[in-house]
């Protein structure tokens, strides 16, 4: 099938745009069909890709994970798979399914054409494929997005160190059917991918095609502790922590002491009172194939 490749043009700083140059050099090594265009904003990019639905094209996203969660929600319960190359700061769905951050790595998985089915996540309807979190991450993702000055995957722990200053535990509820969870401290998330942030991996057991999420609740510790565990985070071993409890479930109900906005693949996709649900393997994604 021919390519649509929708790149934005201001992803990762621009580096997206300036890479595509390399990926149509490679493309056209391969003898692949393809066209770009350079998408505008969100209503534009899901309109194209839709058209490239339409006219039997498989619309590759080289951008960050925004865009290829946007697309790959409306994609979702399609015949279409989507096709994506790591052009954003974090790329953290990338990273877990294996495609490279290289241009003639990523377009050589897209030749190959292998695709796998993977699980879509939503929140109050609105559908994402990483991790829907709120609190702490709140705040952080916040700050990292306004953040113009720091590129790549610096910028996150930039905005963790900033968030942390000002926090103050808030009280959480997780509802679990009939059962009720309260806690205090600092994150609530519900992944269904194992990464964010440029691969901080909160949930190291979360796996993409179980038809579950992985519920991620971070409790009050002192700052300077938090601080120290922040590395961790990166191998994936905080949830070794007494702090830490991870639960799995396909839905979740998340409240709190404050309307904390819900992030996932690093945009503001609703707030909280939320429901999250899992749409077992909705999504067909071009990747190699899994583990």
């Amino acid at each position: 099938m021919p390519l649509a490749l929708l790149v934005n043009p201001s992803s990762g700083g621009g580096r997206a745009l300036d890479r595509l140059p390399e990926v149509e050099r490679e493309l056209d090594q391969r003898r692949i069909v393809f066209r770009v265009e350079q998408t505008r904003d969100l209503p534009h990019a899901i309109g194209e890709a839709m058209r490239a639905v339409e006219a039997g094209e498989v619309p590759v996203v080289m951008s960050g994970d925004g865009l290829v969660g946007v697309i790959g929600g409306e994609l979702a319960g399609s015949e279409t798979p989507l096709g994506i190359i790591p052009g954003g700061r974090g790329n953290d769905l990338a990273r877990v399914l294996g495609i490279p951050t290289d241009i003639a790595g990523a377009v050589e998985i897209l030749a190959r054409g292998d695709t796998r089915q993977i699980d879509v996540g939503e929140a109050n309807g609105v559908r994402f494929l990483g991790i829907a979190s709120c609190g702490f991450d709140s705040e952080a993702n916040r700050i990292a997005n306004g953040t113009r000055l720091i590129r790549g995957n610096l910028v996150y722990a930039y905005a963790a160190l900033r968030a942390l200053i000002a926090w103050k535990p808030a009280r959480f509820t997780v509802g679990l059917g009939e059962r009720r969870m309260r806690f205090t401290g600092y994150t609530l998330a519900a992944a269904n991918n194992k990464a964010y942030g440029g691969g901080m991996f909160l949930a190291p057991d979360a796996d993409l095609a179980d038809g579950e999420l992985d519920i991620v609740m971070v409790g009050k510790v002192g700052k300077l502790r938090f601080l120290a565990n922040l590395p961790k985070v990166f191998k994936g071993t905080h949830i070794e922590s007494d702090e830490v409890q991870v639960l799995r479930a396909s839905r979740v109900d998340f409240s709190a002491s404050a309307p904390f906005a819900v992030y996932a693949d690093g945009e503001h996709i609703t707030d909280l009172p939320a429901t999250v649900r899992v749409l077992p393997g909705a999504l067909s994604v071009v990747a190699p194939p899994a583990p």
